[in-house]
């Protein structure tokens, strides 16, 4: 898959799935992704941190630093308050209709 596909969504994923989790770090959000995509989307370290870190600029994110066994961890959960509820209202209601339209294109079956 294209990198740049992944690029373009990789903050919606993230959002997304920090959502859902309630709180994770990022070595397993890149197995989440992984797992659930069945290894078609693959994530470095590279490509995330950079994202989170811009999540928490916006103040989408927030982050603690946990001990977890022998290291310590960097966990990420959404910012308390309306504006991260907004962003991800507005970005799933933004993506949904993308993905509608992305469909209306490719919905035609055989290329040929």
């Amino acid at each position: 898959m294209k990198k740049s596909y992944i690029k373009g969504f990789l903050e919606d994923i993230l959002v997304h799935l920090i959502a859902e989790q309630g709180e994770t770090y990022g070595y397993a959000l890149t197995r989440m992704v992984e797992e659930r995509t069945q290894g078609v989307i693959q994530l470095n370290e590279g490509a995330l941190y950079p994202v989170l870190h811009k999540l928490e600029e916006k103040g989408v994110l927030v982050s603690e630093f946990k001990s977890e066994g022998s290291r310590p961890r960097k966990y990420y959960r959404l910012a308390p308050g309306k504006e991260s509820e907004d962003y991800i209202a507005t970005m799933e209601e933004e993506l949904i209709s993308y993905l509608g339209a992305l469909n209306a294109i490719f919905k035609k079956t055989n290329y040929g």
